[in-house]
């Protein structure tokens, strides 16, 4: 089965800059990696509601869903909890409540701010290329672990 996830770019338009996670020492895969706030949809979840839920539960913003725009589907071959592959629907939002906590702690080392131009080369794939993309104005289908 494939499992379907959420992700969001919550873009501060006025300073340029993004909300990142830096994933924890007991995080499942990639630990100290660079990420996006991401997760899985529950069952009978949508994947908007996805993306509202993981945002607040990663990192206490509060974001509607009406507020989310589409901006990248993420295909991967596979993943750590996925070895059949995943869906990741990536949406942006520039409105939003609240100031980045780190509200997994058990999961996550950080969450801040980061300027657009330092995220890092090797955060988790694809959030350099998403996140890069998404800031030139560029939405498309994004292949990961693909030959």
């Amino acid at each position: 089965m494939t499992l379907l996830a959420a992700a969001v770019i919550v873009h501060d338009r006025a300073r340029d800059r993004l909300v990142l996670l830096q994933r924890g020492p007991n995080a499942n895969f990639a630990r100290g990696s660079w990420d996006l706030p991401v997760g899985k949809c529950d069952p009978g979840e949508s994947v908007a509601a996805a993306a509202v839920r993981e945002l607040r539960e990663e990192t206490g913003l509060l974001v509607r869903e009406e507020d989310l725009a589409l901006v990248h589907v993420v295909h991967g071959a596979h993943g750590a909890e996925s070895p059949n592959g995943y869906l990741t629907v990536v949406f942006a939002a520039d409105r939003w409540s609240g100031e980045p906590v780190n509200a997994e702690p058990a999961k996550h080392s950080r969450v801040c701010w980061v300027p657009f131009e330092e995220v890092p080369e090797d955060a988790v794939a694809p959030t350099f290329e998403a996140t890069r993309l998404y800031r030139a104005g560029e939405r498309r289908l994004l292949l990961t672990g693909w030959r």
